[in-house]
């Protein structure tokens, strides 16, 4: 008998209950990423990243988006990969905090980024039918990243993940129920 997940396919939309910070807006955004399986089924040091599709799909990215007022910055972390990547897992340690300029909108921004560890991936995911997601090697996932930042994010990542020392003393683990991010 297994257990039936309900995932609400619709993601949030508007600005009205954004968080902002001296008139930036804030966004929150996550690096997915998993330990590569080898040939024989075993869990391998080679780390893959998920990269997802601009709306329009003209750039690759990792999932982000606008933090809202109703919850947590790990939590809107965790939906935005959810809502834009269809992928759920552990969100770890902040990466750090980045003011970009919006080439979209000309304005400046601050993102903040977290590494999560993929636990599992969606077949339906609200923003499927508008984004492609693909799995890469570390250098693929830089090379391809639109963002001067998020590429920054992925570095830091890389060096935490390759550095016992520069592991967080303590790990914050945010689990959410899907059912409260609608």
């Amino acid at each position: 008998m297994g257990v039936e997940k309900m995932v609400c396919l619709a993601s949030r939309t508007g600005r009205q209950f954004q968080r902002y910070n001296k008139g930036r807006r804030q966004v929150v955004g996550c690096v997915p990423y998993r330990f590569k399986l080898s040939n024989d089924g075993k869990i391998s040091d080679e780390v893959e990243v998920l990269v997802i599709s601009s709306q329009k799909g003209h750039a690759l990215m990792f999932p982000k988006g606008g933090w809202e007022l109703d919850e947590s910055v790990e939590e809107a972390a965790s939906r935005e990969c959810l809502e834009e990547a269809g992928v759920l897992g552990n969100v770890e340690h902040q990466l750090g905090k980045w003011d970009f300029l919006s080439k979209s909108r000309g304005t400046y921004y601050e993102g903040l980024m977290f590494p999560m560890l993929v636990t599992e991936q969606l077949e339906l995911w609200p923003e499927q039918h508008v984004r492609q997601r693909i799995w890469m090697n570390v250098t693929e996932a830089r090379e391809a990243c639109r963002d001067w930042w998020m590429k920054e994010a992925l570095d830091v990542l890389v060096e935490r993940l390759s550095s016992p020392m520069n592991q967080p003393k303590e790990e914050k683990t945010i689990s959410i129920s899907i059912e409260t991010m609608c």
